[in-house]
């Protein structure tokens, strides 16, 4: 390779890893999987070790972790959250263990303990009373999540013990356990949004959101496995671990104190094993020298302790065979594509379906009808499908073809925009849509009909009770039809129809949330309900004056306008109407603090240090004040944060409209 072509190739690595970083750090969507991340960097780091000439001053192999987001206030560490050195093999930990005793002898201990994949945080305690939240960042500064971190019911807001230090610094990792991510996973894929590939990238998201409300609505947990202090308050690792436990921190019960590198790989091989009898996913192990003394001694390189090292699973993978490719049409249209495969033993599993995500990985993998695939099952919950094996494929075999039309209604499959999936627009005639859509209407966080559940649905769709939303306010004038169906009494039909009626109360978010839109969620129905009030001011909003209400942006307004624009639906909303179904918002619900604001008008916009900005809507609101969806010459006051909007604080500015605080907010009603 020639000069030129080593400069080239380092250039192309430190920006296709950055690119990786920023995936993983900052959107928490990561596109490589780890070992593969690991493998590239490792790549880099030889090559300018080799030619140090053309090394980047800013290349990946210098940084610890990714960029700072800019929707968080940036804190400098007080003691900075260095990464450990990592392997993938066991010869690479004997070797770190020769270089340990070449140090400090052979009169040493490790703790090994389990290597969380989720989103590394450090917790700053003063008096005993949690002040700061940071994530990681890059090492040496990181976001301040604080107001995110007090929702999860692991991390104590006060200390009861009196042995505490007066301040003292926590490392752990926020992590979601698998079951509550597939749940949640679930509920994205009936709204037809974006799924997270695996629990890390849906707690590292749910982490770095605005809205602290929406965070508790997670379940997070954090195991807490670092003390920093300014002195030493314990001679080991393994005591202070002990100590964390003492005060109340959640800490694993897996570590375990070693005396030598064979116990340690024991721990390794066990892991390996039993990790997938956990309720949450860990991605390797790692061990630490047990002694605070011995640490010092061995001191640190530029970015990692010399005392620690991580040893990291690959992700098991298994060959079997693909016998067909079958596509499964969701409530919103789209259009997934399942490997049904041959079953096969997977990580303490039978596999025996893949996802295939969608028509570019289908042709990325270059699939033929029985090939024979390796499937992996790592940080993802779902198996996938990441190879073939080109040296069995079958002469002749044909070639996996995504189809061009729906394979429930035969509707011409249309893409959207940028997006990747394929869906189908029949959303009016197509059955799983329609019966999906009013099994999404009759659930728990939209309509709550007691006396209904899915199979129900399914079942009155196939006898043709209901084809409509809409349909399920006549089925009481269905009775004789209702009681010809099998296993359905006459007990069964009055506590049906009873709440069904019953359901006619709920108010305008539940049914907004119902109507199904695609991207309106559980949260986004209720900003947008009391951002517009009643149904038809929604129907006639602008995409500006909808993306003009707290958190809606130019997808859900576009999202809501497609929806609204079809004659099918605003048919719909008028039946419900009709059927005497909630379409607008009860003020008299909306309890009076004080009227202190009445006659005032004000616009929300940007990150505020003690509030969401829907509890400062709330507040206004709940004190007779009025939130307008945009900045004019009418509006009062402009409620400012950081990170606000350029084009409305200019438009503000020309329109001298005042610019007030949270704390100005706050002063207005005192």
């Amino acid at each position: 390779m020639s000069l030129f072509d080593v400069k080239d190739k380092m250039d192309a690595l430190v920006k296709e890893l950055n690119q990786h970083s920023y995936n993983y750090y900052v959107l928490a969507m990561p596109t490589i999987a780890d070992y593969e991340f690991d493998k590239k960097l490792e790549e880099l780091g030889k090559l300018e070790q080799a030619h140090p000439e053309f090394a980047d001053p800013n290349s990946p192999t210098l940084r610890v972790g990714g960029e700072i987001t800019k929707t968080f206030t940036t804190v400098k560490h007080r003691w900075p959250m260095l990464s450990l050195g990592n392997t993938y093999n066991e010869q690479d930990l004997r070797d770190f263990d020769e270089r340990v005793r070449k140090t400090i002898g052979d009169q040493f201990e490790y703790v090994c303990e389990l290597k969380f994949d989720g989103l590394s945080i450090s917790l700053t305690y003063e008096d005993a009373k949690l002040v700061r939240a940071v994530t990681r960042g890059d090492g040496s500064k990181g976001d301040d999540v604080t107001t995110n971190i007090k929702t999860i019911n692991r991390i104590p807001h006060q200390l009861k013990s009196p042995d505490v230090p007066p301040l003292f610094e926590l490392r752990g990792e926020i992590l979601m356990h698998r079951a509550a991510f597939e749940r949640l996973n679930k509920e994205r894929e009936e709204l037809g949004e974006v799924l997270y590939a695996n629990p890390r990238n849906f707690a590292a998201g749910t982490v770095k959101m605005q809205d602290s409300k929406e965070v508790a609505r997670r379940p997070l947990d954090c195991f807490l496995y670092s003390l920093n202090t300014d002195k030493n308050y314990f001679r080991t690792h393994w005591e202070s671990l002990q100590g964390l436990s003492s005060w109340g921190f959640h800490v694993s019960e897996h570590s375990k104190l070693v005396d030598n590198i064979d116990q340690a790989l024991d721990f390794i091989r066990y892991w390996d094993d039993q990790r997938f009898k956990l309720s949450y996913d860990i991605d390797g192990i790692v061990l630490k020298v047990n002694s605070y003394a011995q640490q010092q001694e061995l001191g640190f390189t530029a970015k990692s302790p010399r005392w620690a090292i991580s040893f990291k699973y690959k992700a098991q993978e298994v060959e079997t065979i693909l016998d067909r490719v079958t596509y499964q049409v969701g409530r919103t249209g789209a259009v997934t594509p399942v490997a049904n495969l041959k079953p096969v033993q997977l990580a303490g599993t039978t596999v025996k379906r893949a996802t295939l995500h969608n028509a570019n990985e289908i042709e990325r993998l270059d699939l033929h009808e029985g090939d024979s695939v390796f499937v992996e099952k790592g940080g993802e919950i779902i198996p996938k499908i990441i190879s073939v094996n080109l040296d069995k494929r079958k002469a002749g075999a044909a070639k996996v073809i995504y189809p061009v039309a729906c394979p429930e209604c035969g509707t011409e499959l249309i893409r959207k925009g940028a997006e990747v999936a394929f869906y189908c627009p029949n959303d009016e005639a197509c059955p799983p849509q329609i019966v999906g859509k009013i099994q999404h209407f009759i659930s728990r966080k939209a309509m709550n009909i007691d006396g209904l559940g899915d199979e129900t649905i399914e079942t009155f769709y196939q006898r043709g009770l209901v084809k409509h939303i809409s349909d399920l306010y006549t089925l009481d004038e269905k009775a004789d039809e209702l009681k010809q169906i099998e296993r359905f009494g006459e007990r069964s039909i009055e506590n049906m129809l009873k709440g069904i009626a019953e359901s006619k109360k709920m108010p305008f978010e539940k049914v907004l949330f119902g109507l199904g839109i695609r991207y309106v969620g559980e949260t986004v129905a209720r900003k947008l309900a009391y951002g517009t009030k009643d149904i038809d001011t929604l129907i006639h909003a602008s995409v500006e004056e909808l993306t003009a209400i707290d958190e809606i942006g130019e997808r859900i307004a576009e999202s809501i306008k497609e929806y609204f624009g079809k004659n099918e639906h605003l048919k719909q909303v008028e039946l419900l109407k009709a059927r005497g179904l909630q379409f607008e918002v009860i003020e008299s619900e909306i309890a009076l603090q004080s009227d202190k604001l009445t006659g005032k008008t004000f616009v929300i916009s940007g990150v505020f240090e003690n509030y969401s900005r829907e509890e400062l809507k709330d507040l206004i609101e709940s004190n007779g004040g009025k939130i307008l969806s945009g900045i004019s010459a009418k509006l009062n006051y402009l409620v400012a944060g950081e990170n606000m909007g350029p084009s409305k604080l200019e438009k503000a500015k020309k329109l001298n409209v005042p610019l007030i605080s949270e704390q100005d907010l706050l002063a207005l009603l005192k």
